[in-house]
């Protein structure tokens, strides 16, 4: 448990640092292009730093990670089933499951601040809530 301990550290560091770059949802409209890319990146790696923590633990509890076309929504879906997140946390990742989804396949000028603006401000709400879930399953 003590290496999965640092591997989860790790990447709640990761996040910490995501988050210091990430503008105030209301900064949003008055950024670029380019910089609303940016901003989906780091919202893209929040989500990622979170699937990542998740399948670090089903590997350590020797739990199998899902597979196929699905297997993102599969791993909250299970992460919930075996107690490791809430479902309140599985609806937060929801929003941001699709954004990942979206972000993964769209070109990058089809971002806009209104639809980036309640992920970036939630993001904050659910990493305490997920960081809270992860500590008591750990």
């Amino acid at each position: 448990m003590a290496n999965l301990s640092v591997r989860i550290h790790v990447e709640l560091e990761n996040i910490n640092n995501l988050f210091i770059e990430m503008p105030s949802h209301s900064k949003l409209p008055r950024l670029s292009p380019l910089e609303l890319a940016g901003v989906a990146a780091l919202l893209h790696n929040f989500y990622n730093g979170i699937e990542n923590i998740i399948k670090q633990i089903f590997i350590a509890q020797d739990i199998s990670l899902p597979e196929g076309h699905s297997w993102h929504k599969e791993l909250i879906e299970k992460a919930v089933n075996e107690k490791i997140i809430s479902e309140e946390c599985k609806n937060y990742l929801g929003q941001y499951l699709a954004f990942h989804h979206f972000f993964s396949h769209a070109y990058a000028l089809d971002l806009y601040p209104y639809k980036l603006e309640p992920l970036v401000e939630n993001s904050q709400n659910l990493y305490t809530l997920f960081k809270n879930e992860i500590n008591v399953y750990l």
